[in-house]
C-alpha cells in the first residue's frame, strides 16, 4: 500500500541530518583516537582501551532500544522528539568536552574520567536512532530509501575521513579537538528543533493509514538475525581484513588514502540501490546487495594487484551501503504504526552487537594468529551469503515485497 498521506521530507532537511550524523561519527572517531592517551593521563592502564570500547557497545545496545522507545513515547505524548534529542545531546557534549580535563583532578581523575565516558556513551545514543525516527514519522514511504541514502552518506563521509584524523591528530593536545567537535556537534544538533517544527507543518498519516510492513510483522527476530550476519560480514571485512589486504601491495603510509575507498563505494553505489527499492522491493535489493558484497569480499581476499583490490573494495563498500540502506528502510516500514523508535533502536542494537563482537575478537588476538587467516578471509563471504539466505527467506514469504 503506497503511503500518500505523508509529505515528502525536503532534501535540505535530510542533508542537514546527514551533517549531524557526520559530526557524530567524527566525534566518535576522535574519542577512539585519544582514548588510550586519556586513560594514561587519568592514571589508568592503556590496556583498558578495548574493554572500555566493549562496554561502550554494550551501553549502546541497551540505550539504542531505550531511547528509540522513548522517542516513540515522546511523539505520542508531546508530539515532539526534538527536546529529547537536544537535552541528551547537551549532556553528551558537555561530558565529551570535559573528558580531557579529567586528568587534572589528581586522585579523583580515574573515577571522573570513567564516569564522563559512561555519561557520554549513554547520552550520545540520542543521535543514533532518533534522527531516523524523526524523518520516518514525517516522510512519505516512496522517499524513505532516498532519505536513508542521504543520511548514510553522512556516516560514509565520517568513516572516510577517519584515517586522516588518525594521522593529523596523532600528536595533538586532545583538549582542542574535543572542544571543537563537541561544540560543533551541539550547534548543529540544536537545529533539530527548527527541523521538527518545519516538518510538523506537513501532513502526517495516522497510524491506521500506514500499516506495518507485512513481511516483518511477527518476524522481527529473523530479520535482526539476518542483519546481524550482514553487519558481522562488514566488521570482519573492513575493520579486520581490509588494511592487511592493502598492505600486500602498498606501504603503511598509503593506508590513509586507500582505506577511504571503501566509503567512496559506500556513498556512490547506495544511490542505484535506493532507486531499485521501488521496483524490486527493499528486501530483494538487500539480498542482491549481500550477494554482491560476498563476491566483492572474495575478490578482495584473492586480488592479484592493487588495482583489482581497489575495484573490489569499492564494490564491497557499495554493497554494504546498499545493505544498510535497505536495513534502515525495512525497519522504518516495520515500525510505521508508531513504533519507528523501537524498530530502529533494535537495528542499531544489532549493529552495536556486531561491533562489540569484532572488538572482542581483536582483544582475544584472533586477527594476529596466522592459523585464523584463512577463516577470516572466508568469514565475510560466509556471513554475507548467510545473511542473504535469511533475508531472502523473508522476502519469499507471501506478501513479502516491501515496496517503498
Amino acid at each position: 500500500m503506497t503511503d500518500t498521506t505523508r509529505a515528502a521530507v525536503p532534501t535540505g532537511i535530510a542533508l542537514y541530518m546527514a551533517v549531524v550524523q557526520f559530526l557524530f561519527v567524527t566525534t566518535w572517531t576522535i574519542y577512539v583516537i585519544f582514548l588510550p592517551k586519556l586513560l594514561q593521563t587519568a592514571g589508568l592502564p592503556v590496556s583498558y582501551t578495548p574493554v572500555i570500547l566493549i562496554i561502550d557497545q554494550l551501553v549502546f545496545m541497551v540505550m539504542d532500544i531505550y531511547v528509540g522507545v522513548a522517542a516513540d513515547r515522546a511523539q505520542r505524548t508531546l508530539g515532539k522528539i526534538g527536546p529529547l534529542v537536544i537535552g541528551m545531546t547537551v549532556v553528551s557534549c558537555m561530558a565529551f568536552l570535559l573528558l580531557p580535563f579529567a586528568a587534572q583532578l589528581g586522585t579523583a581523575a580515574p573515577v571522573v574520567a570513567l564516569g564522563l565516558m559512561l555519561v557520554w556513551t549513554v547520552t550520545s545514543s540520542a543521535l543514533r536512532a532518533p534522527p531516523w525516527v524523526l524523518l520516518s514519522k514525517y516522510a512519505a514511504a516512496p522517499s524513505v530509501p532516498r532519505l536513508n541514502t542521504l543520511l548514510l552518506c553522512g556516516l560514509a563521509a565520517g568513516g572516510a575521513i577517519a584515517p586522516y584524523l588518525g594521522v593529523v591528530l596523532k600528536n595533538t593536545d586532545p583538549r582542542l579537538p574535543f572542544a571543537l567537535s563537541s561544540l560543533t556537534l551541539l550547534a548543529a544538533t540544536a537545529g533539530i528543533i527548527y527541523v521538527e517544527r518545519r516538518l510538523h507543518l506537513s501532513p502526517v498519516a495516522p497510524p491506521s493509514a500506514t500499516p506495518q510492513a507485512p513481511e516483518l510483522v511477527g518476524r522481527t527476530w529473523p530479520f535482526l538475525v539476518g542483519l546481524l550476519l550482514l553487519a558481522a560480514g562488514f566488521q570482519i571485512h573492513f575493520s579486520i581484513n581490509t588494511a592487511g589486504q592493502f598492505l600486500k601491495f602498498a606501504k603503511p603510509g598509503d593506508l590513509e588514502w586507500l582505506m577511504p575507498l571503501f566509503w567512496v563505494g559506500f556513498g556512490v553505489l547506495m544511490m542505484p540501490g535506493s532507486a531499485l527499492c521501488k521496483r524490486l522491493g527493499t528486501l530483494q535489493v538487500m539480498v542482491v546487495s549481500a550477494v554482491l558484497g560476498a563476491a566483492g569480499a572474495y575478490l578482495a581476499a584473492n586480488a592479484g594487484s592493487l588495482d583489482m583490490l581497489i575495484a573490489a573494495q569499492v564494490v564491497t563498500g557499495g554493497a554494504w551501503g546498499s545493505m544498510l540502506m535497505c536495513g534502515f528502510t525495512a525497519a522504518m516500514a516495520a515500525g510505521r504504526s508508531g513504533r519507528e523508535g523501537l524498530a530502529l533502536g533494535l537495528l542499531f542494537a544489532a549493529l552495536a552487537f556486531a561491533t562489540l563482537s569484532r572488538i572482542g575478537a581483536v582483544l582475544a588476538g584472533i586477527p594476529k594468529q596466522s592459523a585464523y587467516a584463512p577463516l577470516l578471509a572466508a568469514a565475510p563471504v560466509a556471513c554475507w551469503l548467510a545473511g542473504a539466505l535469511v533475508i531472502g527467506l523473508l522476502a519469499t514469504r507471501k506478501q513479502a515485497t516491501l515496496v517503498a
